[in-house]
């Protein structure tokens, strides 16, 4: 992670790339958000055994009490603190991100973003393997200089004022971004919000972009996706995986994300998740049934691929940055449905993990990527994958770009 970062400059101070320290958190605030921690309020348990009701009450009062006394935010802040961020204006809002260039000769530009309820947190576990791949059992050949951006909104990028910052207009920020920091050629990666992102980024296809990676595809076709969304029975005549694929996304938009249609249409609703640690973390935990899943067992004391200060890492910094709801409304702003086929024309690589919200079958991600040149079907790993699994996540880069490079 020490790789030696170039920070490049154009003609004007508003695109001028700016060295950003993080500054640490002063001990006041920190103490409040115990102390908000310590004072909630707690309804009643949930009246049934499972999480059918929602995040139960047993794993928030876990992850209360650990929050509230044995966290430390400040190893969080220290590993950010030891990486090259930076800051630069991109119409009219401030970016923040992370640039570590690899030391390895002819390395290739990736830009890698994250989704919600995430950060930037979610991508430290593969920075190093990225950038420095012989150092995790990989080759020099694979080597990538990596940038790493908060979304608007999210973490230390500026929050808009203005409506307008949908996932197109981010897709298009990347790839300024990317050019600003002089890379004439670049991939891209993401997952969940960062998925829908680089997927646009691959339908606008800058000639510079040489190709995408996603853990979350867009590629449901239409048929099946106009299937699930009304409810009628599963088509005739599917595989075994694109039935498991079909009953996974009937769950999803049936029980699975209510989250997104109420940040979908009424975000600045909701003022509880900005004023209350334990609301906020809650409604982070809700994201979907298999990762609540892992994580609940780790707040009951097992090892799972997130450990406890993983899940609130990314809690606590938008608790900090206040960006609850400035990232809530990424979902008001979309256009586009999450897994549909968006006409991608560049290169694209898969990696389909079985806890995902669904898993892609191999001939939904031929038919949706013209020119699919990797796909691979995981033995585990969920929706965070590179957070979970960054060795599997990062293995999986590398296959997928390996082809396009020159």
């Amino acid at each position: 992670m020490a790789s030696k970062v170039v920070a490049q400059q154009t003609g004007s101070d508003k695109t001028a790339i700016r060295p950003f320290p993080v500054a640490s958190v002063p001990e006041a605030e920190l103490t409040d958000l115990r102390k908000r921690i310590n004072a909630t309020r707690w309804p009643e348990r949930e009246t049934v055994t499972d999480a059918t009701q929602g995040v139960q009450l047993g794993t928030m009062k876990a992850l209360a009490r650990y929050w509230a006394t044995d966290y430390d935010w400040r190893k969080c802040e220290a590993k950010l603190q030891s990486l090259p961020n930076f800051l630069t204006e991109i119409d009219g809002l401030d970016i923040h991100f992370i640039h570590v260039r690899s030391k390895h000769e002819n390395a290739l530009p990736l830009i890698v973003t994250h989704g919600w309820p995430g950060s930037i947190t979610e991508q430290l576990k593969i920075i190093d393997p990225l950038t420095n791949p012989t150092a995790h059992g990989g080759n020099a050949s694979d080597a990538f200089h990596i940038v790493v951006p908060s979304m608007p909104g999210y973490g230390f990028s500026g929050k808009p004022t203005t409506t307008g910052w949908g996932p197109e207009r981010i897709a298009r920020a990347w790839a300024v971004l990317m050019k600003r920091l002089g890379y004439s050629k670049f991939v891209a990666q993401g997952g969940d919000w960062g998925a829908v992102i680089t997927d646009l980024m691959g339908v606008h296809a800058p000639p510079e972009l040489l190709g995408i990676h996603t853990n979350m595809p867009g590629a449901v076709p239409a048929d099946i996706y106009r299937a699930v969304l009304s409810g009628a029975p599963m088509p005739s005549g599917f595989s075994d995986d694109e039935k498991a694929a079909f009953e996974r996304l009937q769950f999803v938009y049936s029980k699975g994300v209510a989250y997104g249609y109420q940040m979908g249409l009424r975000p600045q609703t909701l003022y509880g998740i900005a004023d209350s640690p334990v609301g906020l973390a809650a409604y982070f935990l809700d994201h979907d049934a298999w990762s609540y899943a892992l994580i609940a067992r780790v707040f009951d004391g097992q090892t799972e691929g997130l450990s406890r200060d993983d899940v609130l890492d990314n809690i606590t910094i938008t608790w900090l940055t206040n960006t609850a709801l400035s990232g809530a409304r990424l979902y008001w702003e979309n256009k586009f449905a999450y897994f549909s086929v968006k006409g991608v024309s560049v290169p694209v690589a898969v990696s389909a993990f079985p806890d995902e919200l669904y898993q892609c079958p191999r001939n939904w991600a031929e038919s949706a990527y013209p020119k699919l040149i990797h796909y691979n079907k995981l033995p585990k790993g969920g929706h965070f994958a590179a957070w979970e699994q960054p060795k599997l996540f990062s293995e999986e880069v590398r296959a997928g770009f390996r082809s396009l490079r020159k």
